[in-house]
């Protein structure tokens, strides 16, 4: 993927040890401790490809998310998902997959450019590598599900996977909304409290599991997420080739 550059920021791949080793940085302080001083790192980053948003005229790193590219569904008990949700529903999808994952900005940075330069990268690499359907874990702060009802309820109503993709329950520790809520959400209060990442898919039209993981390690609670790319609307996808582009 060439280097994408839009206003004050810029998209590429790690090429160096070092280049990853900042993305790991930047996992760390977003996922685990926000003073840093460590490295978020695991088996499945030697297998991905690593996007790096930077500050184009300091090189300061304000994003970054890594991408496993397969073949097709049959090999998705390879990906990082797999450990977390039953996807062997997924497993007859017939297309290429990408797996996206450890997406996270530097908390001292607010500038929602960030997220269109990262999705424009993104846009991208679907497109170079002719993929047809992108998954990962869409991750909410914290483990208590009461901060999030509204954003739950919300899932429940309008953005659950279809049967023949549903993920099934794998984990030990899970919060079923689907099965637990019913209340009629605030669709104010909802949108507020859902990551900007998960909205970016849900206005694409992707849709989650029917349960939450409770990530103890990572200290999220975290929904599977899949977008089919042949259902992304045409006005969006127009647009996001427009930042690709």
């Amino acid at each position: 993927m060439p280097t994408l550059s839009k206003g004050r920021y810029q998209a590429r791949l790690a090429e160096t040890r070092a280049d990853i080793e900042a993305a790991q940085a930047l996992r760390f302080r977003c996922f685990v401790d926000p003073a840093g001083g460590g490295l978020d790192a695991d088996p499945f980053d030697a297998t991905c490809a690593h996007v790096l948003v930077e500050e184009a005229r300091s090189g300061a790193l304000v994003c970054c998310f890594r991408l496993m590219p397969l073949d097709s569904g049959a090999a998705i008990g390879d990906s990082y998902s797999a450990q977390f949700y039953d996807l062997d529903a997924l497993g007859d999808f017939s297309g290429r997959m990408v797996e996206m994952g450890r997406f996270c900005i530097a908390p001292e940075v607010q500038d929602p450019d960030i997220l269109r330069v990262a999705w424009g990268a993104m846009t991208r690499f679907v497109d170079a590598e002719r993929i047809e359907m992108l998954f990962g874990c869409s991750s909410f702060k914290g483990t208590d599900e009461a901060a999030y009802l509204d954003a739950f309820a919300m899932l429940k109503h309008r953005h659950l996977a279809p049967k023949r993709w549903l993920p099934r329950v794998k984990a030990p520790r899970v919060f079923r909304f689907a099965q637990k809520l019913r209340r009629k959400p605030d669709a104010k209060r909802a949108m507020l409290t859902m990551p900007p990442l998960l909205r970016t898919y849900l206005m694409m039209g992707g849709w989650v599991s029917d349960h939450a993981v409770v990530d103890t390690d990572l200290n999220t609670l975290h929904v599977f997420t899949g977008l089919e790319i042949a259902a992304v609307p045409p006005s969006r996808a127009r647009l996001l080739r427009a930042v690709a582009g």
